[in-house]
């Protein structure tokens, strides 16, 4: 009977893994349309592009948070780098901004490659550390000649930003993310980082090399943010070391994350997704209370939901693992 019911077993999970594949694929395909022809029509913009950079910033997250278990706190770091990498590269090196947004994220991950040594460290130690990086990264820009940074002022990239390029451009870098996740999640590097995040002594003695496997997660997990920074300083023209190093961007991205549950892949998508429209509707009807609800909303979620909407759900009902990456 064994030796029968292998090969079905191993045909079983083909089929899974092929409709898997195929509902999330075309989930992404969904989503390029979707993003790309619905704000023609009704001009929301602005909408449209929070919230595929929050999903981009959260699947992001997702890659050093979800898949390895350690959670940076100076997470920002990065989207503010990009951000001023963009705008350095545009008003001051005269660079074309199309150039500047690959740019910034090679300069995200230069800075991830450099402070890489701090994954040396691990739980709250990591998490402070980064955090305390993000400060500095705040003040050291605001101290530099404004020439170079604007200063506490900022930099206005003006007449160069055409916001519906940026548009795109983040519905790329969206895109990207997300097939990104999908080939992590199925890849020997991603199962690697889920052994060492369950037991890295264990996944060590079976012959996963845990410092480089964290560091390739750890540079993915740097260079989204830093395209995602710089995407929003075209789109909106104009950065700010106050608001490009807001700790709150940090905190957002990991409440939209672990809302829709982190390991997964599907996970940052929904809660970002589920969370940005529930802000969005309660800001509409009940602007005054706006804050105050979605705070009791997003404590009820966690209190009831505590591995995330798709944590929850697939822990709940099994089966559907079988349909959901």
């Amino acid at each position: 009977m064994q030796r029968s019911s292998s090969p079905e077993i191993e045909i079983d999970t083909r089929r899974a893994d092929t409709v898997r594949r195929t509902l999330w694929y075309g989930l992404v395909v969904v989503i390029l349309i979707w993003c790309a022809v619905i704000p023609v029509f009704d001009g929301n913009l602005s909408l449209y592009f929070a919230m595929m950079m929050w999903v981009t910033l959260a699947t992001g997250l997702n890659f050093i948070a979800g898949f390895t278990g350690y959670m940076p706190f100076g997470y920002v770091a990065f989207y503010g780098i990009g951000a001023y990498a963009t705008g350095i590269a545009v008003k001051v090196l005269g660079m074309s901004v199309y150039l500047a947004i690959p740019f910034a994220g090679v300069v995200g991950v230069l800075f991830g490659l450099l402070i890489a040594p701090t994954l040396r460290l691990s739980g709250i130690y990591f998490a402070i550390v980064s955090l305390s990086l993000a400060i500095i990264c705040q003040r050291a820009i605001a101290l530099m000649p404004e020439e170079v940074t604007g200063g506490s002022l900022g930099l206005n990239l003006g007449v160069v930003t055409v916001r519906e390029h940026g548009y795109y451009a983040m519905l790329l870098i969206l895109v990207a993310a997300l097939l990104t996740a999908s080939w992590l999640a199925r890849s020997r590097l991603g199962k690697a980082l889920k052994a060492i995040r369950d037991d890295a002594e264990a996944a060590e003695a079976l012959g996963v090399n845990v410092t480089r496997s964290r560091l390739y997660a750890w540079l993915l997990a740097t260079l989204f943010p830093a395209l995602a920074g710089g995407t929003q300083a075209w789109f909106t023209g104009a950065l700010d070391p106050q608001t490009a190093f807001d700790v709150l961007v940090t905190a957002k991205t990991v409440i939209y994350a672990m809302a829709g549950g982190l390991g997964t892949v599907l996970g940052p998508l929904v809660g970002t997704v589920v969370l940005v429209w529930v802000d969005e509707l309660i800001w509409r009807a009940f602007p005054v209370l706006n804050n105050f609800l979605l705070g009791a909303i997003i404590a009820a979620l966690i209190l009831f939901a505590p591995r995330g909407l798709i944590g929850s759900l697939t822990r709940r009902y099994p089966r559907l693992r079988r349909y959901i990456m």
